[in-house]
Order: structure tokens, then sequence, then C-alpha cells
């Protein structure tokens, strides 16, 4: 099968991509299914440890068969290992490998658990990111679902207030508030004109906080 040349992402255009981290979970299920019904994919960014739990395996799948990117987001999730001990990468192909054992699919794309600054300021570590042929992705917007206090409606109103550029990428997990914001933040970038995107649907570009354009 030929493969079909990716397109730069064009600058004129509303383009968001709906990213989650911290899978698979109870919810992967219940984001995919809103996705679907949507006609959306969105970008997952996974951790090893949640991988490795068979129950949530065809889950995973089932994502990554209707179209969703699986990236990796370390095996441990753990500052310490990651940044102080130096098993950034370590972990990272070790959890590329999980995700090609489930989806059948190598993704080159991973996301730094807590960003990549100050993680990543070794430019040693970078440059072998580089070799290794990883990709990395940070955030433009933070949904802040994360915190305590993130309900539906609050997070829905932190993306509107720092939803300003025309390529958005939307930091989100998969906890129950954000399954229930997803309607309603889908109906949102709808009416301003986005277009929902996935990774690998264009040329891959730079949205590092480390400003290495290797990445």
């Amino acid at each position: 099968m030929k493969k079909v040349p990716l397109k730069e992402i064009p600058k004129n255009e509303k383009i968001v991509f709906l990213t989650f981290d911290d899978g698979p979970s109870q919810y992967t299920e219940q984001l995919i299914k809103v996705l679907k019904e949507n006609d959306i994919k969105a970008t997952f960014f996974m951790q090893g440890v949640n991988l490795q739990n068979k129950s949530l395996q065809p889950s995973v799948k089932k994502a990554s068969d209707q179209g969703n990117y699986i990236g990796s987001h370390s095996m441990t999730h753990d500052y310490r290992k990651l940044y102080v001990e130096g098993k950034f990468i370590q972990e990272m192909k070790q959890t590329q490998q999980l995700i090609k054992s489930i989806t059948g699919k190598h993704h080159q794309l991973v996301r730094a658990p807590y960003g990549s600054a100050p993680g990543l300021k070794d430019q040693t570590v970078r440059n072998q990111l580089a070799n290794e042929k990883i990709k990395l992705w940070d955030w433009n917007i933070d949904s802040e679902d994360w915190h305590r206090d993130a309900t539906p409606e609050r997070i829905l109103s932190t993306i509107k207030k720092e939803t300003i550029q025309n390529t958005e990428v939307v930091l989100m997990h998969e906890k129950p508030n954000t399954v229930k914001a997803m309607p309603s933040i889908i109906e949102y970038y709808k009416s301003q004109g986005y277009k929902f995107a996935v990774y690998g649907q264009y040329k891959h570009f730079e949205m590092n906080f480390m400003g290495d354009p290797k990445l």
C-alpha cells in the first residue's frame, strides 16, 4: 500500500488537536465513544503501567482501530526515575513497544510527564531522543482538568479563555469530568470554525516547551 505524503499544517485554517494523557483507564471507552459519535479523532498519550493492564487493552486497540493516535507517556510517570535517574528514553521506548504489541502500530510521538520543561533541559538527552527518531509534544492549552475543582463547566471555561491561536493542542486527561465536558468542548470548537485533527494527519510541527526544532 502506497503511503500518502503528509501535508504541512495550513496556517490560515483553524485546527485543534484534542489530546488525552494518563490512560488507558476506565474512561477510555467513554472518550472514544464520544469521539466516534462526533466523527472526530484524538491523540492519546498512555502510560506503560496502565497499558500492562490486560482488561484495558481492548479499549486501546479499539481506540487505535478507530483512527486515534496512541503515543507514549512513559512507563511510570515518575519524575525522579525519568529525569533525575535518566530513564526517560528507556521508559518511552518500553512504552512504545507495549503500544505496538497491543495495536500493531509503531508511533514516534511521546509526551513528557509534567511537560518537557525543565525535565528535558539537558541538550544531550534531547539529542539522544532525536537520534532515536522520537518526536515530542507538549501543549499550548492546559484545560486544567487535573485540578481538584475541575467541573465540566470550569474545564470548558478554561479552554475557551486559552483558545487564541489557529493551531491549538489541548491538554486533557482521562477523567470523569473531562468525559462529561467533551460534548460541550466539541461544540465550542465547531462553533469557532475549528477543524479537528489527529497527530499524523499532517507533518510533524514543533510543540515543545524547550523550543527544540529537532523534537
